[in-house]
């Protein structure tokens, strides 16, 4: 079975039906009494005053947080749970993945709110269905305020029927076999193909635990990336090369050194957007810091967000930039503009990058190679590890 023919027979698969009480009693297990409440993000966050956003039909993400998780809360899921509160909140939209969140919102009866002493303070669970992800500033507002919380950007119709809908316990129990394999991994390589030419990006892992993102938040204050699924680390060196195909089409080969991606070179496309990375790079080297390598762990149609495309089995990312909310030490303030201090994945897998193959994915690991993918399949080793 090849890629495409694998992508398909995923898209085959059912699923039960979306249910936010299901969803939130397996990820969160709330007690009776805990507050909950709907966080969103918009470009002029007063038009939550009174739904006004609902006028706007390009605000699908935002519309989704209304419809399914604001409605469900009211239309039975806290009464389900005996759970209060249920408001909903908006704050202006950041502009970039992970950036710091503004210190002001809104809510639905007009008042501008400080999020801090009256969000994160006072609801025990947040609920965050925005534009960009909001992950790693809701984590650390989580671990200093004590809420627990899911972020869930990028919302759509296929993400609610498919990895909002999957059994989380199973979904845990599948990661775990697949993490035990992986951790204290030596490093990893990665080959890639693009117009029949080879590049490789070597990552140092230095035997760290491998961490797993796997939808349940059931203990102490944390964050749920909803969906869930995958195998991650951040390396602590790098050196390579890999394509990296940027949001205009445009192919870069991006070079790797101490860690960092330090040039890109045009392979395809428009000039002034490498030229751009360039700058960017030049003024803020921290930018182009590999901050995080990750693999997918489940059986997921293609949704067309990352949030959801990276969660499949036989994908991998890196990302670039900020990495506190998964342990690594670039934070904001090592930025040189704050605007810069994003954490940006770089999907590749066979509907985000089918121009940029992967012939082979391989792990060192307790004095052996092992191979983990080929051509965006799991290789014998993590099948095997799944069929444990």
């Amino acid at each position: 079975m090849n890629a495409s023919t694998e992508t398909a027979a995923a898209n085959t698969r059912t699923f039960p039906p979306f249910s936010l009480t299901r969803l939130l009693r397996t990820v969160f297990d709330p007690k009776p009494g805990e507050r909950v409440c709907v966080l969103i993000d918009l470009e002029n966050p007063r038009d939550v005053e009174a739904f006004r956003f609902l006028q706007n039909p390009d605000l699908s993400i935002q519309r989704h947080a209304y419809d399914v998780i604001y409605q469900g809360l009211r239309q039975g899921t806290m009464r389900e749970l005996g759970m209060e509160g249920g408001e909903m909140f908006a704050y202006e939209i950041t502009g970039g993945s992970n950036l710091d969140l503004p210190e002001k919102g809104f809510a639905t009866d007009g008042r501008e709110v400080d999020l801090v002493t009256e969000v994160y303070q006072k609801y025990s669970l947040v609920l965050c269905v925005s534009t960009y992800s909001a992950t790693a500033p809701l984590t650390a507002f989580a671990k200093k305020f004590g809420f627990r919380g899911a972020t869930m950007h990028g919302m759509n119709q296929i993400i609610l029927s498919s990895g909002l809908a999957v059994d989380y316990f199973e979904v845990s129990r599948q990661a775990e076999k697949l993490r035990l394999g992986m951790t204290k991994a030596d490093w990893v390589e990665i080959d890639f193909v693009f117009a029949d030419r080879k590049h490789t990006l070597h990552l140092d892992l230095a035997q760290q635990e491998a961490q797993k993102s796997h939808g349940l938040c059931r203990g102490g204050p944390d964050i749920a990336n909803l969906p869930a699924g995958e195998i991650y680390f951040v390396p602590t060196d790098a050196t390579g090369e890999f394509p990296h195909k940027y949001e205009d089409g445009t192919i870069g080969l991006m070079a790797v050194k101490n860690g960092r991606i330090f040039q890109a070179t045009l392979l395809r496309g428009n000039q002034a957007t490498v030229d751009e990375h360039n700058a960017k790079l030049t003024s803020d080297p921290v930018t182009g810091e590999l901050g995080e390598l990750g693999f997918g762990t489940q059986d997921l149609p293609v949704s067309g967000r990352d949030i959801q495309d990276e969660k499949i089995l036989g994908t991998m990312h890196v990302a670039t930039g900020r990495s506190d909310h998964l342990g690594g030490r670039l934070t904001p303030d090592l930025f040189a503009n704050k605007k810069n201090a994003t954490h940006d994945d770089i999907l590749f897998s066979p509907s985000k990058t089918p121009e940029i193959n992967v012939p082979q994915v391989r792990m060192r690991r307790a004095g052996a190679t092992e191979v983990l993918i080929e051509s965006f399949l799991p290789a014998a080793y993590m099948r095997a590890l799944l069929a444990e």
